[in-house]
């Protein structure tokens, strides 16, 4: 297993559980040592983030995402949405977090508008494989 500095957990974001499921596999595959939680709203990926809501009373239990593997289509939030919201936060909410955006989308225009979103480090095509989780690790986290 590897372990990387400032990356204890993934946190993925998709109104899809099994698409979810599926990922989660994936990054288990990977060989990465980190925890994954996975959320099916922008709002509930908000709420941990913060450890309000739901995780108001849990946040001594939680870890803070290194990355977060964010959809673009979803109902309520959508994952646009969610940036306009995430800026908002608190700088502490935000020290070493990675946002990688994956989508089934195939719209150019998507792509060239999270490319123009500076807190977005990267573009990505559904399904997540476990030699980019590894890929994304080294680019952007220490290893240890």
């Amino acid at each position: 297993m590897k372990k990387f500095k400032d990356l204890e957990c993934i946190l993925l974001v998709d109104d899809d559980a099994p698409t979810n499921f599926i990922h989660t596999k994936m990054i288990q595959k990977s060989g990465v040592d980190v925890a994954i939680k996975a959320v099916t709203s922008a709002q509930e990926a908000l709420d941990y983030i913060t450890h309000t809501g739901a995780y108001e009373h849990t946040p001594d239990k939680m870890m803070q995402p290194g990355i977060i593997f964010l959809d673009i289509n979803m109902p309520g939030l959508s994952g646009w949405d969610f940036i306009e919201e995430y800026r908002k936060l608190d700088s502490r909410f935000k020290i070493h977090v990675i946002i990688i955006m994956l989508t089934t989308s195939l719209n150019p225009a998507d792509e060239a508008h999270a490319k123009s979103i500076a807190e977005i480090a990267c573009f990505l095509h559904k399904p997540l494989k476990p030699e980019t989780v590894v890929e994304l690790s080294q680019r952007f986290f220490e290893e240890l």
